[in-house]
């Protein structure tokens, strides 16, 4: 019995010395280097195992590796013994175990860690962490996009676990989150030294279509285009460029979101200042077109002080054109001060006043009753337009087209490009208006052949024509027409057919009719006048005396 128990205790203890000396697979164990030989270390694990590791499991990324016989290194076991009765032995794995162990202690302490980029794989690159491999997003890489990472391959350097999962082997760095918390610190250490109002150096970093950014030493500041110049800046390039060092002002920090405006023209005189002394009303300068809008055209008077021209006062006499029609871009100008408003830095100027006004010209060259000539530019239902001197129209009137026909009519025989003589009217300069008259050319004709006559006149015509209602005649060019019942005072002698066309016959007016250009004539009439003339003269009707008597006496009388 006590020989069983022995052997029991013997057997019990050697089992016990196998589990303390041998080494348990898929655990990290302690070895000492025994030899280098043929790329490869020769380690033993104890228990009589040794096994063999390439030698790049011991360096870095990008270095040579630092291994001696005689070491003590930690490898991971993965099986006690190969078909070549060797233990099969990893100083990666064993790196990466341990990696592990720390990386999950800085994870869970928010703390960096210290990696170098060693590969590019699609969307960014790999990063050793002492033994574990992470993944760096190529967003994450900087807290600008990255065109050439080569600067930055097997450099040393910290980062920020972003996730991380044992069990897949999966890790996700941040090299940003580390700048963008450098950044701030250093952004805020920079913005605690400035203060609105300063002016300070900076460098042009990025030049952007509204503005620059200007790097203060740490920290960008927004330059904005308006704030370049006094002048109209269209475009930063025009007075910056990347990588110059220039002046500016600290306009306005905002202290919770680190945002700094600058200015360069602050640090400069306002030209605006002296705008009212150096530009007075009704003041004529020479400008430069900066740019041309639907409404008008900027005219630049000196760097920093712009004017607006607007279309109305561009030019006498076009009227519904585009400016740019009027005037270029860059084209020098002559101006007229018309209007400062200080307080919203405007001018207001014009540049049809630095030139006469062409309907005061024309009326001083033109007086009424002058003949023009002129193209026909424009046919209206109420009359023509008609090119004159100066680039400006007149207007005939339908009733001013013809003596003798409607207006109506008249017009139709008029085209456009047609050349036409008129005689001017009147001139209305504050309307802008210039009546002509076509008919008045060569004079009115009625109005000399009528000078002299009025109404009770007596005047000669001559029979022009027969016609059952009456005769046409002709007086001094002019056609009337007598009607039938005014061809005699007697019934029986209102016969047209007594008459002959060349009769000479003697008529009493009895109406002068300018709108019509007629004249009233009767033969009745002037019988009866004639007879009331006779009465008076040589008696009455009362008398006894007969009608005949008494014109036979006032014939006689006549002779």
């Amino acid at each position: 019995m006590a020989h069983n128990a022995s052997m029991e205790e013997f057997e019990a203890l050697l089992n016990e010395s196998f589990e303390m000396d041998t080494p348990t697979e898929g655990s990290v164990v302690k070895g000492k280097v025994i030899a280098i030989e043929a790329g490869q270390a020769i380690i033993d694990v104890g228990y009589k195992m040794e096994g063999r590791v390439e030698l790049k499991e011991f360096a870095n990324p990008g270095e040579a590796p630092e291994i001696a016989p005689g070491d003590e290194v930690e490898v991971y076991l993965r099986a006690a013994e190969n078909a070549r009765g060797e233990a099969v032995i990893s100083r990666e794995m064993a790196r990466r175990e341990e990696a592990w162990d720390r990386l999950e202690k800085a994870y869970a302490d928010d703390q960096r860690v210290e990696g170098a980029i060693f590969g590019r794989v699609k969307g960014g690159f790999t990063v050793d962490l002492g033994g574990a491999v992470a993944f760096l997003p190529g967003s994450q890489v900087d807290v600008r996009p990255v065109r050439d990472a080569g600067p930055l391959m097997g450099l040393k350097q910290p980062f920020q676990i972003l996730k991380m999962d044992r069990r897949r082997g999966n890790i996700v760095v941040s090299r940003r989150a580390i700048l963008e918390e450098s950044r701030a610190e250093q952004r805020a250490e920079v913005i605690a030294r400035l203060s609105e109002g300063d002016a300070v150096d900076g460098v042009v970093k990025n030049i952007t279509e509204y503005g620059a950014f200007v790097d203060l030493g740490g920290v960008d500041g927004l330059l904005h285009v308006t704030d370049m110049a006094w002048r109209r800046v269209n475009h930063p390039s025009e007075i910056l460029s990347i990588g110059e060092t220039v002046k500016v002002q600290v306009i306005k920090i905002n202290k919770e979101t680190h945002r700094i405006s600058l200015g360069m023209k602050q640090l400069q005189e306002d030209p605006w200042d002296l705008v009212g002394a150096k530009y007075p009303l009704a003041s004529v300068h020479k400008g430069r077109v900066t740019n041309i809008t639907d409404y008008g055209a900027f005219v630049e008077l000196e760097p920093g002080v712009e004017g607006l021209v607007h279309v109305s006062e561009m030019s006498w006499t076009k009227k519904n054109v585009h400016p740019g029609k009027i005037v270029s871009t860059s084209q020098e100008v002559d101006v007229m001060v018309l209007e400062i408003d200080g307080a919203k830095r405007r001018v207001s100027l014009g540049l049809k006043q630095t030139m006469r006004n062409p309907w005061e010209v024309f009326a001083e060259t033109h007086p009424s009753g002058t003949v023009v000539e002129g193209e026909v530019k424009n046919i209206t239902e109420f009359g023509l337009f008609v090119g004159l001197p100066g680039d400006i129209d007149g207007m005939v009137h339908l009733s001013d087209l013809s003596w003798d026909e409607r207006g109506e009519d008249a017009i139709q025989n008029y085209r456009k490009g047609d050349m036409v003589q008129a005689v001017v009217s009147e001139v209305d300069t504050d309307k802008e208006r210039i009546s002509l008259s076509i008919k008045a050319v060569g004079g009115d004709k009625f109005a000399e052949a009528v000078g002299g006559v009025k109404r009770g006149s007596i005047i000669t015509v001559n029979v022009t024509a027969i016609e059952d209602g009456g005769i046409e005649v002709e007086y001094e060019g002019m056609k009337s027409f007598i009607r039938r019942s005014d061809l005699s005072r007697d019934r029986s002698e209102q016969r047209p057919e007594r008459f002959s066309v060349g009769d000479k016959v003697d008529v009493r007016v009895t109406n002068v009719d300018s709108k019509t250009r007629r004249l009233g004539l009767s033969i009745k009439a002037r019988e009866i006048a004639e007879e009331k003339e006779a009465v008076e003269q040589y008696g009455s009707s009362d008398s006894g005396a007969s009608l005949g008597d008494i014109l036979g006496a006032a014939l006689k009388s006549g002779d």
